[in-house]
């Protein structure tokens, strides 16, 4: 399961409203980052065989399959700062994150083929 805080929440609804049509909020995860992985965050309008949709507060969330193995659990906050707003991320698979926030590793990523 995946949670969105209610700062989060709000922030992804406001950023809804921004888009031309009605849209889906998508997570994943891609190659890259500084420790070998990033979330990937965007607007869809389909929902792809093999994803996986999650009602969470007013919000519908997508996630492919092999995205949701590695970001099972994770939980997604949104927080304001001097510097400016940024999501942050909390997983709990995760073995090592850098200090941007949005990068991380686990030991067993290899087998991860998300493009």
């Amino acid at each position: 399961m995946i949670q969105l805080s209610p700062a989060a929440t709000s922030e992804i609804q406001r950023l809804k409203l921004k888009q031309p049509q009605k849209v889906l909020f998508r997570l994943a995860i891609r190659q890259g980052g500084c420790s070998g992985w990033f979330y990937d965050m965007s607007f869809d309008q389909t929902v792809k065989t093999g994803d996986r949709v999650f009602d969470l507060s007013a919000i519908q969330l997508v996630v492919d399959a092999e995205s949701l193995k590695y970001i099972n659990g994770l939980t997604v906050d949104y927080s304001e700062d001097l510097m400016g707003g940024g999501f942050r991320f909390h997983n709990p698979q995760a073995i090592a994150t850098c200090g941007c926030g949005n990068s991380f590793d686990f030991s067993q990523a290899s087998g991860v083929n998300n493009q």
